[in-house]
């Protein structure tokens, strides 16, 4: 049996958490858009420019170094998505300049009259690289339309799919509303027509654990500093299409193996930091009471998170209801917070998102406002121009910082509804 997330020890590891706004401790709200960071990250950061900082490829003891790190980084990664090799691995800047290189490479095996499907839930960087890349060849777009719910309508799925597709983009959770799509279904259904399938795991990786193999699909890419490391983006590829496809690199540049899809010097430091994550997220398996191998640890670190997450969940959804402060945007039932990630979006009643983030930020609480990049999902849903609140919970959040959330909400939507009457 696992033992609950101890969220008092989590926090230790958090310097940030520590800030102090008018007095009282800052709530850390806006993880969707990045985290904090744990001590030992920002350390492994400063160990790496300090005492190892070169070049990769050399003979030298430095550079040497700096190879050895990037391999201990890649066999992390493979844990971290559960990949069969190391070798599926890639670096890059971000999630969207590494899905950005991918679309353009594929897009070199598509023609005019091919098909690629996207999904109305997902943020931007999962739909305008692909269909640009479309747009390139003279593919056509075809989108997986949300209900009002802002689940997958899956039936949809069906008529959209034919055997021109060649690749089905997805979220693997929706950075919005936090609702967690069937990665699995939408794969096997896919890949029923001869098509790809590419996941972005940006908002799911800090809260559910990633298995590429239980998802069936092809590609998927996430973001450290989503999940308690720097910025780095991430991508796992099954390696025979790493190894087939053609990459756009420069002449001296490998190729084969992952690098072949890194274009130029990687930032070794924001590996070296993404690795100490990755070993983070594992140690916190180790503290619930997993001692096996690091997957099973990481196995063990998400159950917690999950758990814990779900319980504060619940007690914002609960607390919402009882406020009547607005409208949440996803799953509102407080009985099905196993089916989305511990964010959620508000639609305020009786003031505008953005001042009201400007009203909690005043009083130390930070979160999110404004459309977050999902355009389509906030397009379908009729949510512009001024979007929702977004309130993300993170496995360091505790009852106590969702209690002062709901206390601040009451009385500012208490307030601005006095100055509407």
């Amino acid at each position: 049996m696992l033992r609950p997330l101890d969220t008092q020890s989590v926090r230790r590891h958090f310097p940030g958490l520590s800030r102090k706004i008018a007095g009282a401790e800052a709530v850390f709200f806006d993880g969707p858009a990045g985290s904090q960071v744990p001590t030992r990250v920002a350390a492994a950061v400063s160990d790496y420019l300090l005492h190892h900082n070169a070049n990769h490829g050399g003979p030298f003891a430095t550079s040497v170094e700096t190879d050895a790190m990037v391999d201990a980084a890649r066999a992390a990664f493979a844990d971290f998505f559960g990949a069969s090799t190391p070798d599926e691995i890639v670096f890059g800047a971000n999630m969207t300049t590494l899905t950005f290189h991918l679309a353009r490479a594929l897009a070199r095996t598509w023609k005019p009259g091919d098909v690629l499907v996207v999904t109305d839930s997902d943020h931007d960087a999962n739909v305008t690289p692909w269909v640009l890349a479309a747009r390139d060849v003279g593919a056509s777009v075809r989108r997986v339309p949300v209900r009002s719910d802002t689940t997958l309508d899956l039936d949809a799925l069906d008529a959209l799919l034919d055997d021109r597709t060649r690749l089905v983009a997805v979220g693997a959770a929706s950075n919005l509303s936090g609702t967690i799509h069937d990665v699995r279904t939408i794969a096997d259904r896919a890949h029923r027509h001869g098509a790809l399938v590419f996941v972005d795991a940006v908002h799911f990786a800090a809260h559910c654990r990633i298995d590429v193999g239980a998802w069936n699909c092809d590609f998927v890419a996430c973001s450290a500093y989503k999940f308690f490391g720097p910025h780095l983006g991430v991508l796992w590829g099954r390696q025979e299409l790493l190894l087939n496809l053609e990459a756009y690199k420069v002449r001296p540049a490998p190729a084969h193996g992952p690098e072949k899809w890194q274009t130029g010097t990687a930032a070794f430091e924001t590996i070296a930091g993404a690795l100490a994550a990755v070993d983070y997220l594992a140690d916190l398996g180790s503290a619930v009471g997993s001692h096996g191998n690091r997957r099973t640890r990481l196995d063990a670190a998400f159950a917690a998170i999950a758990q814990h997450e779900q319980l504060l969940t619940t007690r914002l959804l609960l607390g919402l209801r009882s406020l009547g402060a607005g409208e949440v945007i996803g799953l509102a039932d407080p009985t099905q917070v196993a089916r989305r990630c511990a964010t959620v979006a508000l639609v305020p009643r009786g003031i505008e998102p953005l001042r009201l983030q400007r009203a909690l930020a005043e009083r130390g609480i930070f979160a999110w406002a404004g459309h977050s990049y999902a355009l389509a999902l906030c397009e379908s849903l009729g949510l512009l121009p001024h979007g929702v609140l977004r309130v993300g919970l993170l496995h360091y959040a505790t009852a106590g910082e969702v209690d002062r959330l709901l206390e601040a909400l009451a009385q500012l939507v208490a307030c601005a509804g006095t100055r509407g009457a």
